[in-house]
């Protein structure tokens, strides 16, 4: 018997610890923030590049590694252009060649150019000869077939002319297309950011638009979190933020509104109270002001778990922020080129 009650009095004890955790989980309402302000939870995030071949190729060498930062017009990587290079040679050569012909052909114009002018001058002769009776009207309608004749050759050598021109044009934009293929071999940063991940090594072969490496743009950080519709219906682009990071917990880092969902959608997993999980929230992005992101460039990480903190409108307008949340504290941010090493 005693044995029994106490199998009983420990089952009891463990419900009854399961029943307040899930209470506390799905029912209990929480720390809520104070009147006048939302929050949610997010992570700092930023969009990702990839940084793509345009053509299939080799890859000849890469000049960074995972981690490093680069920024706008950086050479990354660079893809072999042996074959471009034989093609741009042979289209250099048909160039010349094309230009060859134009000099050619100009040389006709002025050949047929002096026929005719020998032609007309033969006419006037005959035609002069014919009214003294010395020449026959046959032959003057010769000379005069012979002038109109070298009048067409002279049509047909200009003509002939801007053929070869037109010719050479075409093959200058060979080359050209063959030169941007070249320019394009050269893989430069589009934007201030970090390597993420090197998804080729030098000598690998990757397809056209295979991709070399990516980058996390770092001109656009941001978190991105959840609200009610009450509350999000009380925000405007362009709101004063803040955020909160775990791993910095006394430091607030201002944001903006940058972004508000248009439509509601289901909530996602991260919210955690069961009222809040049962309702259709909109989407809420805040964007770190691009001025701090380039002071602290070296201090930015993505992936870094934190809250967001907005202040939302009423008839006596915004609230005013509370002491620990009032920027600029990003004096307390740690010096990433210090280390503690201890004693």
């Amino acid at each position: 018997m005693p044995r029994k009650f106490s199998a009983f009095l420990i089952f009891a004890v463990i419900a009854a610890f399961l029943g307040f955790a899930a209470w506390k989980v799905l029912l209990a309402p929480g720390d809520l923030p104070p009147e006048g302000f939302a929050r949610g939870n997010g992570r700092i995030e930023a969009d990702l590049i990839d940084v793509s071949a345009r053509l299939p190729g080799r890859v000849k060498t890469i000049n960074v590694r995972e981690g490093d930062m680069v920024k706008p017009g950086d050479v990354l990587a660079v893809m072999d252009t042996a074959e471009l290079e034989a093609q741009r040679m042979r289209s250099l050569a048909a160039v010349a060649s094309a230009q060859a012909a134009v000099a050619v052909a100009e040389a006709g114009v002025s050949q047929a150019e002096a026929k005719l002018a020998l032609a007309q001058s033969e006419v006037k002769r005959s035609e002069e000869l014919n009214r003294k009776g010395v020449v026959s009207q046959e032959a003057l309608d010769i000379k005069r077939t012979e002038a109109q004749l070298s009048k067409a050759g002279l049509a047909a050598a200009k003509a002939g002319v801007e053929a070869k021109k037109r010719a050479v044009d075409a093959e200058k934009a060979a080359l050209t297309q063959i030169e941007t293929q070249i320019a394009d071999s050269t893989l430069y940063a589009p934007t201030v950011g970090r390597v993420l991940y090197r998804l080729a090594q030098p000598d690998e072969v990757v397809g056209s638009g295979g991709k070399v490496l990516t980058l996390v743009s770092l001109e656009d950080v941001y978190m991105e979190f959840f609200l009610p519709a009450t509350a999000a219906a009380r925000l405007q682009i362009g709101d004063d933020a803040r955020i909160v990071l775990d791993v910095i917990p006394n430091a607030s880092i201002p944001a903006v509104v940058s972004f508000v969902a248009p439509q509601a959608q289901f909530t996602p997993k991260q919210v955690e109270t069961l009222a809040e999980r049962e309702s259709l929230m909109f989407r809420v992005r805040v964007r770190l002001p691009s001025d701090l992101v380039k002071t602290h460039i070296e201090r930015v990480k993505t992936g870094v778990r934190g809250v967001a903190w907005v202040r939302l409108a009423s008839r006596t307008g915004l609230p005013d922020w509370p002491d620990d949340l009032t920027p600029p504290l990003m004096d307390k941010l740690p010096d990433p080129t210090t280390r503690n090493t201890g004693n």
